[in-house]
């Protein structure tokens, strides 16, 4: 038995079972408790390849890269990793990759860091000024389904797509 499975939250082990369904083959990340099940999962999968990174930018390339490549690939962040990477989504809108990212929010719901307040209130924000797609995921019963509607979007119709995570739901 996967006892990390089994004590994962359902919306954690959704969020795996859709980026497999999906046809993922590669999850760049730098790590993150809130994305932990997501990349416990893909280190002990054979068919995906997880890309440590030493900073979230590097995932823009990685992710862009594995399309170019033939695969598609999945950037996990923290929110206070989106003020890393706006240069680099400026790569996203030059070349049309499809791009998709889950991204773990900080800054809000009973935060007990006050530095990730304002990445956290800014982070919707920057993603949209460099055109990405925003969705939230509050509730633990909708992530399955926003994390699928923009996986779909991102790798269908070639968009960029963002899923916010809220804060609320890692605790």
């Amino acid at each position: 038995m996967n006892t990390t499975a089994a004590i994962a939250p359902a919306w954690q082990q959704d969020i795996f079972k859709v980026l497999k369904q999906g046809g993922v083959r590669q999850i760049a990340y730098v790590p993150d408790a809130g994305h932990s099940h997501v990349i416990r999962a893909a280190i002990a999968d054979p068919e995906i390849q997880d890309v440590v990174l030493t900073t979230e930018e590097e995932g823009v390339a990685v992710v862009s890269g594995a399309w170019l490549g033939g695969q598609r690939a999945v950037l996990l962040m923290q929110s206070s990793g989106v003020g890393n990477c706006v240069n680099m989504f400026s790569l996203l809108r030059s070349a049309s990759y499809p791009f998709f990212t889950l991204v773990t929010m900080r800054g809000e719901y009973a935060e007990f860091n006050p530095w990730q307040g304002p990445m956290g209130r800014a982070t919707q924000g920057a993603l949209e000024l460099m055109g990405i797609t925003v969705l939230r995921a509050s509730d633990p019963d909708e992530v399955e389904e926003l994390v699928s509607a923009g996986l779909d979007t991102a790798f269908e119709a070639g968009e960029q797509v963002a899923v916010l995570l809220g804060q609320n739901l890692i605790g």
